[in-house]
């Protein structure tokens, strides 16, 4: 496997996991709302953080895909 592949699956993966959060993050705060909660360990805030996180290495491993792809450009 080559290093564009891994990172091209690891951008979609952190990129899938993300979404995955902020879903969560949106629905523990409309559950919250009524009372009640679905996670006790982290708040919705806090979801939202990790898939901040994983957002900024989704870019990083986007930029430098652009910077290789203009590189190889005559």
């Amino acid at each position: 496997m080559t290093l564009e592949k891994l990172s091209s699956a690891m951008s979609r993966l952190f990129f899938f996991g993300a979404l995955v959060l902020s879903g969560l993050a949106v629905l523990e705060k409309l559950v919250n709302l009524s009372g009640y909660t679905i996670l006790r360990s982290y708040g919705a805030g806090r979801f939202l953080e990790f898939a901040g996180i994983l957002m900024v290495f989704v870019i990083a491993v986007l930029l430098r895909q652009i910077r290789e792809a203009l590189k190889t450009k005559p």
